[in-house]
């Protein structure tokens, strides 16, 4: 059985509407199995009016050019990967019973062109330019990704954190504000694992805030009933 909890007491209002969820997908994040994204969005199908699928998967480069990865080579193995968390999205969509799944992936192509996902965008980066404790958190947050795919026991360097935080602010509109961007009365972004900044940006602790219709929740997974016998977190 899949469960939902509200991050933070203010993201329970958008929860209980069930007005719209946004799944996010790691493109790099072996988590995310056909399997495991089928049954999200089952619960997705059940719980709420409309639902998307987010990946950034352009914004991964980052990520990888971060951890040395040459630029040519880090944009030929983002995208890469993307089409793959992708299609492997529209399998599970197709398992569901989802006649044509493409409108239902937010990816790094489908946001270039959304203007409420570029002005959001704007607005982040300006504030991470003129705000150093907005820009702290945010790198600690990067910190945090990085950490996961270093050797263990090396430390991301400054230029590293410089380089990282890019894939961050790319998917910090769809915490803010996915009610703009999915064009719906109230949301609420779904994804795995809690994160620190997002406790703080739900919290109403930072110099930016989310939407007052927008909320995050945690999933978590039934043991008995995940897909391969494992844990959901």
């Amino acid at each position: 059985m899949l469960l939902a909890a509200p991050l933070t007491d203010s993201c329970a209002g958008p929860l209980s509407t069930g007005s719209h969820v946004c799944i996010g997908v790691s493109p790099f994040n072996s988590y995310f199995s056909v399997d495991r994204i089928a049954a999200i969005a089952r619960w997705a199908q059940r719980s709420f009016d409309a639902f998307h699928f987010f990946v950034p998967d352009g914004a991964s480069v980052h990520t990888l050019e971060a951890l040395g990865y040459p630029p040519n080579r880090a944009r030929y193995k983002a995208g890469r990967q993307g089409q793959y968390v992708i299609n492997k999205i529209h399998r599970a969509l197709d398992e569901v019973g989802v006649a044509d799944p493409t409108g239902y992936v937010l990816s790094s192509a489908a946001l270039d062109g959304d203007p409420a996902y570029l002005a959001l965008l704007d607005r982040v980066h300006a504030e991470f330019d003129d705000n150093p404790a907005f820009a702290h958190e945010c790198l600690e947050a990067s910190r945090w990704v990085l950490d996961r795919r270093l050797p263990d026991g090396e430390e991301p360097t400054p230029d590293q954190l410089a380089i990282a935080v890019r894939y961050f602010l790319a998917e910090l509109p769809m915490f803010l504000d996915t009610v703009s961007i999915a064009k719906v009365e109230s949301s609420v972004f779904a994804y795995h694992q809690r994160v620190h900044f997002l406790e703080l940006l739900y919290r109403q602790e930072l110099s930016l805030t989310p939407h007052p219709r927008q909320g995050f929740v945690v999933l978590s997974h039934d043991e008995a009933s995940t897909p391969d016998g494992g844990t959901f977190a």
